[in-house]
């Protein structure tokens, strides 16, 4: 089966579906949902690394997945997976791929209940938005499509009420949602319940003051946790992307060893023991180990941990010098010791950006150390290569 020609005609077919079957009430359920989950099911396949057909099966099972609503909304899943199968069984599809398609779509029936890879794979892509930034404006369309379709209103708080239910019992099935969307998803339940308990402190306004007066007033404060949330991200991606770097600094010195190390290897077992019958390669022969044992060097240098003392003071914790963050700083004491500056920190809302401050500047300064030495080494192994082979070059001249 030529899957990639297939995929073309799901899509094509899939677009001429929506616009025959154009329903102003679903404002959520429509092309644009399907092809945003069509995206993130093809990104989480690609994570896993599918072979062709898994990919097409994902792929297609996410273009079908909601097409049932417009012909039976309240099973569309079935309906989804039954105009799968047509569509499949129109292109001489395998039956066991057909199978898959419609046991992935099934699979995303509310609550989910995946029993494979595949299926974990559609039933996140389903639900990718709930961990994403675009979620808020997501389920505003979700409730103005449920009050189009039932045609009655819906409350915000009856909807928050829903919505946090949703977001507690909701899972991520595939490590790789989970690690990309479970702390989006969670600030959303956090924001959520927040407005809750805000909306229901409003309901109970204070003595003097009418209902409009205290909604006004709760309006009109500024919102003090909003700053540190932002500044909280700030500091986990700032964090995320240094160890990053680091990881990928550690690699390419690792790689230097090693490329090193396999030609220190060949040079004393081929060149050196035979170096007495080829005199003429002393020289360049020398350069490329001398630039070899440099480079490596350089690479283990870069790699090479530093320890501080591993212990702090009681001045220390009082005068907010030390950055607790950071294990080479503590590592030494006791655990009560440990818990009791923690405490102080985490009571401190300087003391603890502070030390988040210092714990991010401390990475740099490992960071730019790390990369220094690696371009040195980088530098000595790329000049001095091409300096050995021009030696190689000349000595072998020379010597006919």
């Amino acid at each position: 089966m030529d899957y990639p020609t297939v995929l073309t005609e799901v899509r094509d077919y899939m677009h001429r579906y929506f616009q025959d079957h154009n329903d102003s009430r679903y404002v959520y359920h429509n092309e644009t949902h399907t092809l945003q989950v069509v995206n993130a099911a093809e990104q989480i396949a690609r994570h896993y690394q599918l072979n062709e057909k898994d990919s097409f099966i994902v792929t297609v099972a996410a273009w079908f997945h909601d097409a049932g609503y417009f012909t039976q909304p309240s099973s569309h899943e079935t309906g989804g997976a039954q105009l799968a199968e047509d569509f499949l069984k129109s292109k001489s599809a395998d039956p066991a791929v057909i199978n898959a398609v419609k046991g992935c779509i099934i699979a995303t029936h509310m609550p989910q209940n995946p029993q494979n890879l595949l299926e974990q794979i559609v039933c996140d892509a389903d639900l990718f938005h709930l961990g994403t930034a675009d979620f808020p404006e997501r389920n505003k369309l979700m409730r103005k499509e449920t009050q189009l379709v039932r045609n009655t209103t819906i409350s915000k708080e009856q909807w928050r009420q829903g919505t946090i239910a949703l977001l507690e019992s909701h899972h991520y099935f595939t490590d790789y949602a989970q690690s990309l969307l479970n702390d989006m998803q969670a600030q959303h339940l956090q924001s959520l319940k927040e407005k809750q308990i805000e909306n229901q402190e409003v309901l109970i306004p204070p003595a003097g003051e009418t209902l409009i007066e205290t909604k006004k007033k709760k309006k009109d404060k500024p919102d003090k946790k909003k700053p540190d949330k932002g500044i909280e991200t700030m500091f986990r991606v700032i964090s995320g992307n240094n160890q990053k770097l680091s990881n990928m600094a550690d690699n390419k010195a690792h790689i230097m060893i090693s490329v090193n190390s396999i030609i220190l290897s060949a040079i004393i077992s081929l060149i050196l023991k035979n170096l007495h019958e080829h005199q003429f390669l002393a020289i360049p022969t020398f350069m490329i180990l001398t630039i070899s044992v440099l480079t490596i060097i350089f690479s283990i240098l870069a790699t090479r941990p530093s320890i501080p003392k591993g212990t702090f003071t009681e001045d220390d914790i009082q005068q907010q010098k030390v950055n607790l963050l950071f294990f080479g700083n503590f590592y030494k004491m006791s655990l009560q010791q440990y818990t009791d500056g923690m405490l102080q920190v985490m009571e401190d809302r300087d003391f603890l950006y502070g030390s988040l401050i210092k714990d991010v500047y401390f990475q740099g300064v490992v960071l730019g150390r790390k990369y220094r030495l690696l371009r040195i080494s980088y530098n000595v192994f790329m000049f001095g290569l091409i300096a050995s082979v021009i030696g190689f070059i000349i000595a072998a001249t020379f010597s006919f």
